[in-house]
């Protein structure tokens, strides 16, 4: 496949007043914490929360008239989903996704309320796809995919042309990677015009299709593994979007699971923006320190949705939480008699933290039956606030047992 800039500007007239030219403002927090000259590229403004409606539009408006009216399918975990539901509800194309089974809640509904027809089937992407495939064949439906598409991939590029017009002093791009198509378009776009910006993808230490794909000289296929970060969760990177990537991409590391959750959360404190994982990916990587040579420059993070899980969110802060020493839990062994909690309270309170939860464990507290656990969960100031706690603890006669902070 070859694709070039003047693809990509013809997508950027195309999808135009369709899709919303998103904020790249400069953050202040995110500079300070992590040493570059931050902005955020925020494609969670888009209507469906990601930067997924840009290729999606793109696509169906390159679809013949006949092709239009037959319909679209493509198999998602969400995002290209949802922008093909919103953009063929706006045009009048009938749109069909298959979902694999670890597809986010709030995607398949959201789905739902935009008029597709969802189909949940298999436990990863290929397993969705083939079922994808059996309906192309059944119902002469038109297969829009999600991350390989030349005008998917053009329509993602239209990224890169923003950030050039909103950022004249970029120095680098920092893109989240699964299957390549966003980090694809936007190397494609940023090296035609500025090949001395710096591109850099990011992938989950979960996924790592990209890598993978460069350390073998072709897309391979990787095992799933269950990610924070779903939206990168593909198995393999696209052939069409490895053959931009491959000469174009400056570097790609890897972050963990516990980096891309207190990603979210600072995203969430900082920046008062709810991100997804894979949007978060970006961000884990500049804090855990794999792009040091960023330090000074201006850097541009890629936020390419923010379609997460409430229920993960939740979680997702309170392991954020944990990491930053603000929350803690731990066994105190005290008496059983009256007065023995009340004190634990006290001296508790004296350390200056605040009790979340306590539950009393007698069954399993030893042969002493006058003595009973206390299992407390604490609200800290941050680490050595914790230790200072324990040490006050165990100076007031309070063993603790299995101490711990997960």
């Amino acid at each position: 496949m070859s694709l070039s800039l003047a693809e990509i500007r013809a997508a950027e007239r195309r999808i135009a007043g369709g899709v919303i030219v998103t904020p790249c403002p400069v953050s202040i927090p995110l500079s300070e914490i992590t040493g570059a000259r931050l902005v955020c590229k925020l494609e969670n403004f888009q209507r469906t929360g990601s930067f997924k409606e840009r290729g999606a539009r793109n696509a169906l408006l390159r679809l013949p008239l006949i092709r239009r009216r037959r319909g679209v399918i493509a198999a998602s975990a969400g995002n290209h989903a949802l922008g093909l539901a919103y953009h063929g509800k706006m045009l009048g194309i009938p749109v069909t996704v298959v979902m694999p089974d670890y597809a986010p809640l709030i995607k398949i509904t959201t789905c739902e309320k935009l008029g597709a027809r969802v189909k949940i089937h298999g436990q990863d992407f290929a397993e969705a796809r083939a079922e994808a495939d059996r309906l192309v064949a059944a119902e002469g439906l038109s297969y829009i995919h999600g991350f390989d598409d030349p005008d998917i991939i053009a329509g993602q590029g239209t990224i890169g042309l923003e950030l050039l017009q909103q950022v004249p002093d970029l120095e680098a791009v920092v893109c989240p990677v699964g299957g390549g198509g966003l980090l694809a378009g936007v190397a494609l776009a940023i090296k035609s015009l500025r090949p001395r910006i710096r591109v850099i993808g990011v992938e989950s230490t979960a996924t790592r299709n990209l890598t993978a794909a460069l350390q073998a000289g072709r897309p391979v296929r990787s095992p799933r593994r269950a990610t924070l970060a779903d939206g990168l969760a593909t198995l393999t990177v696209g052939a069409n979007a490895f053959a931009i990537l491959q000469a174009r991409v400056d570097e790609v590391v890897t972050v963990g699971e516990d980096a891309i959750a207190l990603a979210i959360l600072r995203m969430l404190e900082l920046e008062k923006t709810v991100v997804e994982g894979a949007a978060a990916a970006p961000l884990a990587a500049m804090m855990a320190g794999k792009l040091p040579r960023l330090a000074g420059r201006r850097t541009a993070l890629i936020v390419g949705g923010g379609n997460i899980d409430p229920a993960i969110l939740s979680r997702v802060i309170e392991k954020g939480l944990v990491h930053d020493g603000r929350l803690t839990r731990f066994t105190a062994v005290i008496s059983d008699r009256p007065g023995g909690l009340a004190e634990l309270c006290r001296v508790i309170a004296a350390a200056g933290a605040s009790i979340k939860d306590i539950t009393h464990d007698r069954a399993f507290s030893g042969p002493d039956v006058s003595a009973v656990n206390a299992v407390c969960t604490v609200e800290t100031r941050d680490a050595s606030h914790v230790a200072a706690l324990r040490r006050a603890l165990r100076q007031h006669g309070f063993p603790l047992r299995d101490t711990r902070r997960r």
